[in-house]
């Protein structure tokens, strides 16, 4: 099975974990809690002088929707300039209007920009009042290839929706499900018709820090572990790799 895996990751160790255990392609995101963010300029900078393989940066400017301001749009178009300086092969965005539809002429102005990096259009998608409306104006715009768990939670609530549009996009983009574990990931891209999967596998750390303050915490109410977070595992990865083989 010819699949290219790429994986998501937050943080330049866990690219390099990606890339050790086999991956095609990473996706450099910053704060998954939100969905991803974009990274640094630094971690975009020091991973791309680390890689080997294709290496793509989201641009979000914030987390919550797609329907972005002008001064929103001005962050991403210079979030852009400086993935291109920096040597990425790829930028990830997604835009909407406020009635759901994609965001063409906006999308148009990105897009131009980014080349001759590849476009991904994320899981904005999955927010669009019509994916068929929405795959049609994408292919229109040229984007390689759209990200999207089938507008579901889960990819397997999406895998029909998904299915159908990897049969009606054909060769003109690529339809990449987002979703997939060690044990099912070949299911998923057997069911699709997939060229491509977009994978997360991760293992947990725990801090080095011996003092620990316990009545603080960095987030508020939206609060994340203070001394754990996940990395890249690349056991996980290359388990992945080879249950598609």
């Amino acid at each position: 099975m010819d699949t290219r895996v790429e994986v998501c990751v937050d943080s330049v160790e866990s690219a390099l974990a990606a890339q050790e255990g086999g991956a095609h392609r990473i996706e450099l995101c910053a704060d998954l809690l939100e969905g991803g963010t974009t990274p640094s300029a630094g971690a975009i900078g020091l991973a791309r002088r680390h890689l080997r393989i294709e290496m793509n940066v989201i641009v979000r400017p914030r987390g919550g929707d797609f329907c972005y301001s002008d001064l929103e749009l001005d962050v991403m178009k210079r979030d852009i300039a400086a993935a291109k300086d920096l040597g990425v092969n790829g930028v990830v965005f997604g835009l909407l209007k406020e009635d759901g539809a994609v965001d063409v002429e906006n999308t148009r102005v990105l897009i131009d920009m980014a080349r001759p990096m590849s476009v991904t259009f994320h899981r904005a998608f999955d927010m669009s009042r019509d994916p068929y409306e929405s795959l049609e104006a994408l292919i229109g715009l040229g984007v390689e290839r759209i990200l999207t768990k089938g507008q579901e939670d889960s990819i397997w609530e999406g895998l029909d929706l998904v299915a159908d549009l990897v049969r009606r996009a054909g060769e003109r983009i690529i339809v990449m499900p987002g979703g997939g574990r060690e044990r099912n990931v070949r299911a998923v891209v057997e069911r699709t018709g997939a060229r491509e999967v977009h994978v997360v596998g991760t293992r947990p750390v725990e801090s080095r820090m011996q003092h620990r303050n316990l009545r603080c915490t960095m987030g508020g109410a939206l609060k994340s572990p203070e001394f754990s977070w996940t990395t890249t595992d690349p056991a996980r990865i290359r388990a992945i790799l080879n249950a598609l083989r």
